[in-house]
């Protein structure tokens, strides 16, 4: 197999796991990114650029999301961070996570992305959510949300944001949004500090075409994943709809409310 590797060098523990892993991998090709192959003084390469079979990704959850931006192979997360939720193993269970990659003893399970597009202008897929916030900070701005063309949401907030499934345990889950299954073909959004009393949440259909609008046009920031950032004038049309490509995570069996139990629910105990 050929793999690429990326590892977030912030994280103390990741540039140790990263070579750790490289002596798991040994007989195989490993491309490291750039940043990892100068620490470790090996030819590198940009991780788009990767033709690979799989993706090894050291860190935390945002370097799951940065790698899954700028590569489409199936994902190995190794958690080296906090909570790492996407990731696949942490280092306790890494020796026995390689040997079963290497046997063929895994699964893929694959999961909806979110397409965004600003006035006509598509961003990159977001595994997690899109969020539309204030461009300053303590600002509120009217939003108008419309689902199919009918209005959903019409609210003064701080922003909304669009999430797929998987991003329902992350920055939506934190406002108050609805964990959702990832099997379930469904969009979620979420307005943030609204300034009602009424206003929530709203799941909807994957197949839904979500429009928001700034009904008084000021500067506001897109953000895809806590990666990408886009500033926008405010009279924009911003599309969300569900993307035509998969996110595709490596797992050993372990199944969505197993890793919320131990990951979420297990630090309210």
């Amino acid at each position: 197999m050929r793999f690429g590797m990326s590892v977030n060098m912030d994280i103390p523990d990741a540039p140790r796991l990263a070579k750790k892993v490289m002596g798991l991998l040994k007989g195989h090709e490993v491309l490291l990114e750039n940043e990892v192959a100068a620490r470790l003084k090996r030819p590198g390469m940009m991780l788009d650029d990767m033709e690979v079979d799989m993706v090894v990704a050291v860190g935390g959850d945002g370097t799951i999301l940065r790698a899954m931006q700028h590569n489409a192979a199936p994902l190995f997360g190794i958690n080296a961070g906090d909570l790492g939720f996407l990731t696949t193993v942490t280092e306790e269970e890494m020796e026995e996570g390689v040997e079963n990659i290497l046997n063929g003893n895994y699964s893929l399970e694959s999961r909806s992305k979110l397409q965004t597009t600003v006035g006509g202008r598509r961003l990159r897929d977001a595994v997690n959510e899109a969020v539309v916030h204030t461009a300053q900070i303590a600002k509120i701005r009217h939003f108008q949300v419309h689902v199919d063309n009918e209005l959903a949401i019409n609210v003064r907030a701080d922003g909304i944001i669009v999430s797929t499934p998987t991003g329902s345990t992350c920055y939506a889950m934190s406002v108050g949004a609805p964990l959702v299954d990832p099997r379930v073909d469904a969009l979620v959004i979420v307005p943030m500090a609204p300034f009602k009393f009424a206003a929530r949440p709203v799941v909807v259909p994957s197949s839904s075409k979500i429009t928001l609008r700034v009904m008084r046009p000021k500067e506001c920031l897109v953000v895809i994943d806590g990666q990408d950032q886009e500033l926008m004038a405010g009279n924009e049309t911003v599309e969300f709809t569900v993307a035509s490509t998969k996110a595709r995570f490596v797992t050993f069996g372990k199944g969505f409310y197993t890793r919320t139990r131990e990951k979420l629910m297990g630090s309210l105990c």
